[in-house]
Formats: C-alpha cells, structure tokens, sequence
C-alpha cells in the first residue's frame, strides 16, 4: 500500500506542478485559478494524504484508510479537465499527467477499500 500511495502522490504532484507551470496553456481554465492557487490545492489534497499518515501512526487504521480512500479518490478530480476542453485539445503531457494522478488514485482508493472490508467497515453483500 505504500508504493501506491508513494506513486499518487508523485503523480498528483506532477499533475498539479504541470498545471501550476503551463497554466497559460490549460484551455478553459477559469481565469481566478493561479500558479500559486494551483499549488495551494495541491498542498490541500496532499494534507488529506497525511491526515492518513497521522492516523495510521495514531494506530487508528480504520480513520486511516478512511481518509487514504478519500485522498485517492481526489485524484479522480483530474477529470474534470474534460469538462472544460476535450482530451485532443490538451497536450500529450497534459493528457499524461492527468491519467497518471486519475489511475494511481484510483488503484490506492481501491487498495484503501480492500483494507476498510478487511476491517470489518465496509461489507459486501454476501460476504
């Protein structure tokens, strides 16, 4: 679980930096968003990441895999990309960079899910 949350991360990183540099080149972006705002979302995700990291130190692995469920699963934001300009108006890199966050955060948020059902939090039916 580690590795993956060691990819999110780095991917969310890359895809928030390349935001936060290209910014000028980001079609449809709104025009309050800033290099610096961008950076201060990143920092937000990124603090959900470490309130999971906090509580798994705590020993509260339930609380843990709670918020590294949500902190995956806030990679999937990325998406939101399409809303504002389809896939072949953005660059390669762009393209890249968003798939690469929206993939590994989906993967750790499943992971997280995987923990919470061993946990006892969350049931499936039938099992």
């Amino acid at each position: 679980m580690s590795a993956l949350f060691i990819l999110y991360t780095l991917a969310s990183l890359a895809h928030f930096s390349h935001n936060a540099e290209y910014i000028a080149f980001y079609p449809g972006l709104p025009v309050w968003m800033t290099r610096e705002s961008v950076y201060l979302a990143w920092l937000a995700v990124a603090g959900v990441g470490m309130l999971s990291l906090a509580a798994a130190w705590r020993g509260w692995p339930r609380i843990a895999a709670l918020f590294l469920m949500a902190y995956g699963l806030l990679g999937s934001d990325g998406l939101l990309h399409y809303t504002l300009a389809l896939c072949s108006e953005h660059t390669l890199a762009t393209n890249l960079t968003i798939w690469a966050e929206v993939v590994s955060g989906v993967a750790l948020a499943g992971a997280a899910a995987v923990r919470l059902h061993r946990l006892g939090v969350l049931r499936v039916n039938g099992a």
